[in-house]
C-alpha cells in the first residue's frame, strides 16, 4: 500500500472518531438538559400539586430509578447488537417520554408524570450504558479517563441549558405562594394548576423533538463501531468476576455516593437559597428565582471545570485529581452547614467546582482492566446512579423535621448527607491511588 493510500485511511479513520465523538457528545449533553431541567421541578410539583417536599421527592426518585432498571437490559442489548444501536434505542425511549408529558398535563394528576419520567430515564439509562463504554473504548485505556472527561463535558453545557429553562419555567409559573394555594377552593385551585403544567411541559416538548432530529441524524451517519470482541461468557460467569474485582467493585459504590452527594447539592440548593433570601426579605417567588440563578452559576462552575480537570490531567493522576476535589468539596460542604447568610450558599455554588470531575474520572478508574467485559461492568456503573433515588429522601426528612443544633436550621444540617457521600469518593481516591499508582496493580 503506497503512502498516499496510508495517509487516505488514516484521514477516513480520524473523520470516522471525530462524526462518532461529536454526535455521542451531542448525547451527553441531551441527558445533561433532562437531569438538570427536572431536578428544580420538585419545587415546581410540590406547588402545582399542593404536595410536601417530601412527596416531591418521588420526582427524583423515580427519576434515578429508571436509571437502575434499565441499565442491564441495556449493556445485554449492546453486547448482542452494537454501542450504535443502544444509543439509538435510548434516543427512542428519552423521545417517548418526553412526549409522554402531554397526555400526563390533560389527565392532571401527578402518577403520570412519574410514568413518563420513568420511561424517558429508562432512555437516558440505554443512552449512558452505551456512550460511557464507548468513549471509552474509542482509543488507548491510558487516555481513557481524560476522554470520559471531555465528553462528560459536554453533559455540563447540556445541565447548563437545563438550568436555564428551569429558571425561564419558574418564573412563568403563578406566582402564588404555596401556602396561599394551600388554601384555595379546589375549583380555583384547578384553573392555575392548568395553566402552570402547560408551562411546565413545555421545555420536555420541545427536547423529544430535538431528539427524534439526532436519533435520525444517527441512523443515517456511518460510525465506527469500537466494540469489544464478544467473549462467549453467560451473564452470571461476568458478573462473578467482575464481583471479584475489588477496584470495580469500590467503583461502582464510590459512584453510588457521589452520584446521591450531586443530586443532593443541586436538588436543595432551591430550598437552601430561599430560606435565606426569604429571612433578608424577599418574597417566596423572588427568593425561588435567585436561588434558581445560584443553580445556574454551580452548573456553568461546574461545566467550566470539567474542562479545565480534563486538561489537567494531562500531569496529575486522576486518583490524586479526584481526592483531591472530593476533599475541598467536603470543605465547602463545612461551609454550607455551618454559615446561615449567603456565605454559604456561595460554598453550595463551591461545591459544583468540586463534582465536576467525579463521574467520569470514578467511571473510568473502575473500568481499568475491565477488557471484554466492559459493556457488563458499565451497566453496573450505571445503576450506581440510584444513588440519587436513595439520598434526596433522606435530606428531605431532614429538612422537613425543622430541627435546629446549635442554631443551625434543619436546612443547614441536611447537607450533612452528601458530605458524608464525599467522604466515601475520598475513600475510594485513595484506594485507587495505591492499586494503581504504588503497587501498580488492578484487582
Amino acid at each position: 500500500m503506497s503512502i498516499s493510500e496510508n495517509k487516505s485511511v488514516s484521514k477516513r479513520q480520524l473523520n470516522g472518531f471525530f462524526a462518532a465523538f461529536t454526535l455521542i457528545a451531542l448525547c451527553f449533553a441531551l441527558w445533561g438538559f433532562a437531569n438538570n431541567v427536572t431536578s428544580p421541578m420538585v419545587g415546581a410539583f410540590s406547588k402545582i400539586f399542593r404536595m410536601s417536599t417530601s412527596e416531591a421527592t418521588l420526582v427524583p426518585v423515580v427519576f434515578n430509578l429508571g436509571y437502575f432498571c434499565m441499565a442491564l437490559p441495556a449493556a445485554l442489548f449492546i453486547q448482542r447488537f452494537s454501542f450504535k444501536w443502544g444509543v439509538l434505542v435510548g434516543l427512542a425511549l428519552y423521545a417517548l417520554g418526553a412526549f409522554l408529558f402531554l397526555p400526563a398535563k390533560m389527565v392532571g394528576s401527578f402518577m403520570p408524570f412519574l410514568g413518563a419520567y420513568f420511561v424517558l430515564t429508562c432512555g437516558l439509562s440505554f443512552l449512558e450504558t452505551s456512550c460511557n463504554p464507548y468513549v471509552y473504548c474509542m482509543g488507548s485505556e491510558k487516555r481513557a479517563v481524560q476522554r470520559l472527561n471531555t465528553a462528560q463535558a459536554f453533559n455540563a453545557l447540556g445541565s447548563v441549558a437545563g438550568m436555564l429553562v428551569a429558571v425561564f419555567v419558574h418564573q412563568r409559573l403563578n406566582p402564588l405562594e404555596s401556602h396561599v394555594r394551600a388554601q384555595m377552593p379546589q375549583q380555583q385551585f384547578d384553573i392555575i394548576k392548568d395553566h402552570d403544567l402547560n408551562i411546565l411541559i413545555e421545555p420536555y416538548i420541545y427536547i423529544g423533538a430535538m431528539v427524534v432530529l439526532i436519533m435520525v441524524v444517527l441512523y443515517l451517519t456511518h460510525v465506527p463501531r469500537y466494540d469489544m470482541p464478544g467473549n462467549g461468557k453467560d451473564i452470571t460467569t461476568i458478573l462473578t468476576e467482575l464481583w471479584h474485582r475489588k477496584n470495580y467493585r469500590e467503583g461502582v459504590l464510590a459512584e453510588f455516593f457521589y452520584v446521591g452527594a450531586q443530586a443532593a447539592c443541586w436538588m436543595y440548593i432551591i430550598i437552601y437559597g430561599t430560606r435565606i433570601f426569604i429571612a433578608e426579605g424577599m418574597t417566596e417567588q423572588e427568593a425561588e428565582v435567585l436561588s434558581q440563578k445560584f443553580n445556574i452559576v454551580a452548573i456553568v462552575f461546574f461545566a467550566c471545570s470539567r474542562f479545565i480537570c480534563a486538561w489537567l490531567m494531562n500531569w496529575f493522576s486522576p486518583e490524586r485529581m479526584l481526592s483531591t476535589m472530593a476533599i475541598l468539596g467536603i470543605a465547602a460542604l463545612m461551609g454550607v452547614i455551618f454559615l446561615t447568610d449567603r456565605n454559604g450558599i456561595y460554598c453550595l455554588v463551591t461545591v459544583s467546582i468540586c463534582l465536576s470531575l467525579m463521574f467520569p474520572t470514578i467511571y473510568g478508574l473502575a473500568l481499568r482492566g475491565i477488557g471484554e467485559n466492559i459493556k457488563i461492568a458499565g451497566a453496573g456503573l450505571i445503576m450506581a446512579i440510584l444513588g440519587g433515588s436513595f439520598f434526596p429522601p433522606i435530606q428531605a426528612i431532614i429538612i422537613e423535621s425543622h430541627i435546629t443544633v446549635l442554631g443551625l436550621p434543619s436546612t443547614n444540617l441536611s447537607f450533612l448527607i452528601p458530605l458524608l457521600c464525599l467522604a466515601m469518593v475520598v475513600w475510594y481516591a485513595h484506594r485507587a491511588y495505591v492499586r494503581h499508582c504504588i503497587r501498580g496493580i488492578e484487582e
